[in-house]
């Protein structure tokens, strides 16, 4: 049916397709004091946060590009920094270039030839790089710089066994010193590469703002070490160490199995681990990177953690309903009493910077809507530096009109994580941006952090059920962790094992009175001055009110936000922005029952569900009139709406339905 419509189709569906070289709305004079990125100098840490040189505090609401989505031609580079910069977006992470089975990727632009070795970058590869980091930094977006993710190291780099390693060598790319010599390499390649179009080398420009070493990848995680003759040589460096330290070690083959690791060779894990990342650090303060690095961004438990004390800031990973090709659980978090504050706070040290560089709730999970204004709530709360979700995409162009991109690496569970036109969680990235770079939700104002002590580290095996203090307390504090010897204050602490009280029953709310969630009801909401939202199962939520605000929703799931376009808190700005969808899919696309099993992927245009609802808004302001933007930013209509008494009252979803519409005197 057609966009301009009157009213929606008996189904309650509509077409929304984003378009990937622009958007419906351009937000980006809101952070037009922003660009070109770089302008405040270059990144830096000061007391546990991101600042530039200039003294300017920094955050960042991104995204990551994978793997042959790094390599644009010159023409779209253009366009998608500038379609970024319109939803908000100030940071991309550079993921997967080195991946051998994108087309194109850092070590050859073309499928045909062969290469024996993966020593040098390709010229038209990094001539398309270049140019993209050019039209960001114009646009004011910073770029998170990857070093080691997917490489393919092969005979020609003088590497052992190169048809049997690992992709990026995992585990053995952290110990071994050939390995590690060849990563000294690529990092110094490309730091000190000259960029033709910005003039500078990449490690003197400063919309080059973050990098890690490596990519969920070190010796802690669950990976076993068995390939000779690394292996051989770890047992010699473990012995070595043992006897550094005074500890005898029985005879035979030691066993390095990830489940029967004694208490030595945690240690020796972890020092290991460490001193990798410290190694690393002095090599690229040496060819003269400035920036903050991180060492990796695995979750591997509290030695994992305790290993990132050398780096500037921690990274993690988080996914929810991690859908493998076809399948899945189709939960909605909102539902569960673990969230994104706890899953993420275990994995926060107090003292620094915390960026979370993916993230994710795949397509074709149906509520996968309520987690962008959700996690850039909690991360306002949570005070975090930067969040990134995975993955923008995998190409620079090709099919867009549906979700879903297509099969990479092997891997058919990547058709599922394409963003950029996904209504359903792109399409939030307005509020989102708002939310976390504006600070329209406050840091908490209580921290609650978890001590680890020695035996926290080594001799304990970590779960989930340990960090009970963070449940639900990281949805009301600020939470971390604390190393031994780290002075950090904190008004609650417990160690591993405690737990903050019991299970709260009914709503959640921040000690700020921000961000709430009710699990029972399963829908929550943020209640700042400059956005307000509410997430989740609304239909049947009854009212729900917030400052200045009434809903009354009658789609079963929704996600409807308001945001001020202006610096004036809602009621008194003449500029808002209103989103309401929910579920978003292809048409024609097919599943079982419970939804969890995919059997058709579906066909253009991808579909909204259309959110019917009552709103009710105080506003200062005498006329103000409701616009429908459709997806290319034409308006469609004008809502009926009255204003009387100071408030403004209309319903969406009946006439002129759409995504966005915009409330403007």
């Amino acid at each position: 049916m057609p966009l301009n419509s009157k009213k929606p189709s008996r189904s309650t569906w509509m077409p929304y397709v984003l378009p990937w070289n622009d958007a419906p709305l351009d937000l980006s004079f809101l952070y037009r004091d922003e660009a070109p990125a770089g302008r405040h100098g270059f990144l830096t840490v000061r007391d546990g946060r991101f600042v530039f040189e200039d003294g300017a505090q920094a955050r960042f609401w991104g995204t990551c590009f994978n793997s042959a989505a790094n390599f644009p031609e010159h023409g779209e580079s253009e366009k998608i920094a500038q379609r970024l910069a319109k939803f908000g977006v100030n940071l991309i992470r550079t993921h997967q270039m080195d991946a051998e089975w994108a087309t194109p990727n850092i070590f050859q632009a073309a499928r045909g030839a062969r290469r024996n070795d993966s020593l040098s970058f390709d010229p038209e590869s990094m001539d398309r790089l270049d140019y993209l980091v050019h039209c960001l930094k114009q646009a004011g977006v910073y770029i998170y710089l990857d070093q080691l993710t997917y490489r393919r190291f092969k005979p020609g780099d003088g590497v052992d066994a190169a048809d049997q390693l690992p992709l990026a060598a995992k585990p053995y790319s952290n110990f071994d010193p050939k390995l590690i010599e060849l990563q000294k390499k690529y990092s110094a390649d490309l730091w000190t590469h000259v960029n033709p179009y910005t003039k500078l080398a990449y490690k003197d420009d400063p919309c080059f703002a973050l990098m890690e070493m490596t990519n969920e990848n070190d010796l802690l995680a669950s990976t076993p070490i068995t390939l000779e003759p690394y292996r051989t040589r770890f047992e010699k460096q473990y012995r070595s160490w043992a006897a550094r330290h005074g500890i005898k070690l029985p005879d035979g083959v030691v066993d390095f199995d990830p489940a029967k690791r004694t208490e030595p060779i945690k240690r020796f894990l972890y020092e290991t681990q460490s001193g990798y990342y410290r190694d690393l650090l002095v090599f690229l303060r040496g060819i003269g990177v400035k920036i903050p690095v991180a060492g990796g961004n695995w979750n591997t438990g509290t030695a994992g953690l305790a290993a990132f004390e050398p780096c500037d800031f921690c990274s993690a990973h988080n996914y929810w309903d991690l859908s493998a090709g076809i399948n899945g659980t189709n939960k909605s978090r909102l539902a569960e009493p673990t969230h994104w504050a706890q899953a993420f706070g275990k994995y926060r040290l107090l003292d620094r910077p915390f960026v979370i560089s993916e993230w994710d709730a795949p397509w074709p999970n149906e509520w996968r809507g309520e987690n962008s204004l959700w996690l850039a709530a909690l991360a306002a709360l949570q005070d975090w530096s930067g969040v990134a979700v995975h993955t923008y995409r995998y190409q620079s162009h090709g099919p867009v009109d549906r979700l879903g991109g297509i099969v990479v690496g092997g891997s058919p569970a990547r058709v599922n994580w394409e963003t950029f036109n996904d209504p359903a969680k792109f399409g939030l990235f307005y509020h989102a941006a708002l939310l976390f770079r504006r600070r329209d939700v406050s840091p908490a104002r209580q921290t609650l952090a978890i001590h680890l002590d020695d035996e926290a580290i080594f001799k304990t095996k970590a779960s989930p059920n340990h960090f009970a203090a963070l449940t639900p307390g990281a949805e009301q504090h600020k939470t971390g962790m604390i190393l031994p010897g780290q002075s950090v204050s904190a008004d609650l602490v417990y160690n591993l094992d405690e737990s903050a009280g019991k299970p709260v029953k009914g709503p959640v709310i921040s000690d700020t009175g921000e961000y709430g969630r009710d699990i029972r009801k399963r829908y929550a909401w943020i209640d700042s001055s400059r956005t307000r939202a509410a997430f989740g199962f609304l239909g049947k939520a009854g009212r729900i009110r917030l400052q200045g605000l009434e809903l009354k929703v009658k789609t079963p799931f929704a996600v409807i936000a308001i945001s001020s376009l202006t610096n004036d808190p809602i009621h008194k700005s003449a500029n808002l922005l209103l989103t309401a969808v929910g579920r978003a899919d292809n048409t024609g696309a097919k599943y079982n029952a419970a939804h969890t099993v995919r059997i058709e992927l579906g066909r253009a245009p991808t579909l909204i569900e259309v959110i019917e609802a009552k709103i009710a808004l105080e506003t200062d302001q005498p006329a103000l009139k409701i616009l429908a933007i459709n997806p290319e930013g034409f308006l469609t209509g004008h809502i009926p709406a009255k204003i009387e008494n100071g408030k403004l009252t209309f319903e969406i979803g009946k006439v002129f339905p759409s995504m966005y519409y915009l409330i403007q005197r």
